[in-house]
Parts: structure tokens; sequence; C-alpha cells
């Protein structure tokens, strides 16, 4: 059984910031299905680097209000496309899915030929919230550079100092 907030954040769950080997958090699209985070990544699909073949993840989900609520550990199983599982979730997954190409039936194919459906489920205690607000720092990029003032040919008309 799952702690309280756990649970109750999984029903709600849209999108999940999931991190795999300690590396980004990265916010993907996921489905609740039975006390579980479902979430489909691969080709033509959203890019989850290392979730296919992980055994282990970190979840946050969010509150009503757009803020961080939970994070808790989470066990990754890949679901087979041969398997029951899959005939039940995939094509729950492919009737939520947002702009697809083709019919879910075609797309939940796809999925079985080229993409990853995983599972993710608590296991452990969430983690204490601490007072870090888990923003990441900007990255380096050669595009930044320090702002100058604004070049002004002409003085405003009515401005004054």
């Amino acid at each position: 059984m799952a702690d309280p907030l756990v649970s109750e954040a999984l029903k709600k769950a849209a999108v999940a910031w999931v991190s795999v080997d300690g590396g980004p958090a990265l916010a993907l699209w996921c489905m609740p299905i039975d006390d579980a985070l479902y979430i489909v990544s691969g080709r033509g699909e959203q890019d989850a680097p290392g979730l296919a073949y992980a055994e282990e993840a970190r979840v946050s989900l969010r509150g009503d209000h757009g803020g961080r609520i939970v994070t808790w550990p989470a066990e990754v199983t890949r679901v087979d496309p041969r398997s029951e599982e899959w005939t039940t979730v995939a094509p729950q997954l492919a009737a939520k899915r947002l702009n697809a190409p083709g019919t879910a039936t075609a797309l939940v194919e796809r999925w079985a030929a080229e993409c990853s459906v995983n599972r993710l489920v608590p296991a452990g205690d969430p983690e204490e919230p601490g007072d870090a607000s888990e923003a990441a720092p900007p990255r380096e990029s050669p595009a930044a550079r320090p702002a100058k003032r604004p070049f002004r040919l002409h003085r405003v008309r009515g401005a004054r100092r």
C-alpha cells in the first residue's frame, strides 16, 4: 500500500518529473492506472533517456496549483507488448494521447514495434520535502552574455527625471 499522499497525487497526475540514474528530472506525460503511472517513450514519442531499461527512478508530482507536493522512489518495469497488461493498458494510453497521428489501433501497433511503455510503481516512502525548490541552475550557453543598456537615439518626450 502506497503512502496516502502519493496515492492521491497519482490519481491526478498528467505530468510527472522523472529522474533516472541521478540524471536531470524530465517532465513526462503520464497516465495513472491502478496506483501506477504509465509512461510512453521512444521514437515519435517523448524522449526519456534511460527509462526504457531502468529498474528504478525518482518521481516528483505536482499539486493543484502547480507546485511540487511529493517526490518518491519508483520501481520501473517495461510492459511487454505480448502481455495481458499491454492489451489492457496500451489502448487506454492511446485514447488519451493528444495529437496522435493515425488511429488508436495504429498507435498501439507502432508503440509495440518502436517504443517503450513503462509502469512506475511507488517503491518506498516519499522523500521529505525540505527547503530546496529543486530548481536547477541555468545551463552554460554561448548565447549568454551581459546585458547592455538599451541604445537611445533621442530623448523621449514627456519623460522627466
